[in-house]
């Protein structure tokens, strides 16, 4: 399953989103000072603070003045309904019983992809282990109801589960202030679908960003961003507008409680019978033409082997036109067709080396290669978005597979790509580890957040400003 961009509605935006998304690279080099440009000119085209991630040399201070600058005028022009809306807050609170005298701790999760969607993928399971004596859970659900297997679970794992589809955004905050609600967690930050704008009312207490988007939201919407120590380090702290809660291994849960199918055949998944495949199953928007020349470079070294790909009409025949350009037959890119969950990772199963994209790294289709198995090569760049991968390979046990440079990373790649026993190894080695591992650990990790939420609920109620969290390791 895939997480879509923010829709852009700018001219610039719009050019810029068709041209990452199909892979049409022929002025590639000049998209970053346009965006940039368009940043610093306070009446120019608004950046979208999504668009910013997927882009080489943006610092994550960048992505920090784009998220502010994106918010600024949709705060400006809803100053009138939120001070009303707080006025009407304040009167309802001034009857209601204290809410720091109140257990359970009423946790409000924001999203509009409660239905079979990457970010329920990941989450469905810690949402269930919950210890539901010390919080009470509720859904704010602003997206379809696809009808799902997926759908009816989150319903039945939620105390409370509320269409908030056709209410607007202060119809929504409304409703969530009357839950009385403790804290609330959105899921989407700038994705396709966001209702950030419900946050900008402050419908509760502690506001935390969590899982849907890899970087600052900005503005003082939210009081914390869960994280980890990777991801976001204590040095980087000042280019995000909230409070980093740092969970001790990676910041990104995921499950393991379905068994993993059984591999299909090579031919079954439409692979070669031999050669090595080299995978990257990210959107076509997070490929960059210097990381692509990478792919090309261990291809062309290592003979019979093929780059498996995610099918994309878009991009497709430009990605194989610059293969072409790049000395590689285009037939040695093979494109997979999108596939239902446990499908998709039944055939993961086939690849042998999982090739990272930058800066926007794999995310959701990262974790999901190493619980199949698969080793991945990332290079860990200076922002939230880049370092993902590198933090689930450390919570996996395979830090030796995270570079710092495009030089190391490509040097990595063709040693592993070159050495078969040595991938063998690799392979031997993640799947010993996978099972204790701490990314697979739901248990502990769910223990792990609802520490985080004690604390910045307890942090509220003593009346302190929310601060950083920093939870120390756990043993394995």
């Amino acid at each position: 399953m895939r997480t879509a961009p923010a829709i852009a509605t700018d001219p610039l935006m719009r050019h810029y989103a068709r041209s990452r998304a199909w892979c049409e690279w022929e002025a590639f080099e000049q998209w970053r000072p346009r965006m940039l440009g368009a940043l610093a000119c306070a009446e120019g085209p608004a950046v979208s603070p999504f668009q910013l991630l997927s882009l080489p040399g943006v610092s994550a201070a960048q992505q920090h003045d784009c998220a502010g600058q994106w918010m600024q005028a949709r705060l400006l022009a809803s100053t009138q309904a939120r001070a009303d809306v707080a006025l009407a807050f304040a009167a309802l609170d001034a009857t209601a019983a204290p809410r720091e005298a109140r257990r359970p701790i009423r946790l409000g999760y924001l999203s509009g992809d409660f239905h079979m969607h990457a970010t329920a993928l990941l989450l469905a399971e810690t949402l269930e282990a919950h210890d539901s004596e010390r919080f009470e859970l509720h859904a704010y659900s602003h997206g379809a109801d696809d009808g799902s297997a997926m759908r009816r679970r989150l319903q039945a794992t939620f105390a409370g589960f509320h269409d908030i589809s056709g209410c607007d955004d202060a119809q929504a905050a409304r409703a969530i202030h009357a839950d009385g609600i403790d804290i609330l967690i959105d899921l989407k930050g700038y994705t396709v679908g966001t209702r950030s704008m419900v946050l900008a009312y402050r419908p509760a207490p502690v506001q935390v960003s969590y899982l849907g988007y890899p970087g600052t939201l900005g503005a003082g919407l939210c009081d914390y961003l869960v994280s980890d120590r990777f991801v976001t380090p204590a040095s980087e702290r000042n280019d995000y507008s909230e409070a980093l809660a740092c969970l001790p291994h990676s910041y990104q849960p995921h499950g393991h409680a379905a068994a993993l199918p059984p591999a299909p055949s090579r031919a079954e998944a439409g692979l070669p019978e031999a050669g090595l495949v080299l995978c990257s199953f990210n959107q076509a928007y997070k490929f960059t033409p210097e990381v692509f020349g990478v792919w090309c470079d261990v291809l062309a070294q290592v003979p019979g082997s093929v780059l498996w790909l995610l099918k994309d009409e878009r991009a497709e025949g430009n990605l194989r036109l610059e293969a072409m350009a790049r000395g590689i037959a285009p037939h040695r890119l093979v494109f997979a067709p999108d596939l239902p969950q446990a499908e998709h990772l039944a055939r993961l199963q086939c690849a042998d080396l999982v090739l990272d994209t930058a800066p926007y790294n794999a995310h959701t289709t990262a974790s999901d290669a190493l619980w199949t198995g698969v080793p991945l090569v990332t290079c860990a760049g200076e922002t939230f978005a880049s370092r993902v991968a590198g933090s689930l390979l450390h919570a996996v046990g395979l830090p030796e597979l995270v570079t710092h440079s495009l030089a190391d990373y490509a040097a990595l790649a063709l040693a592993l790509a070159s050495d078969a026993s040595r991938l063998a190894a690799l392979r031997g080695k993640l799947g010993r580890l996978r099972a204790a591992a701490a990314l697979f650990d739901v248990a502990g990790y769910t223990r792990d957040l609802e520490a985080l939420y004690d604390a910045m609920w307890q942090r509220h109620t003593a009346g302190l400003a929310p601060q950083g969290l920093d939870l120390p390791q756990r043993p394995c």
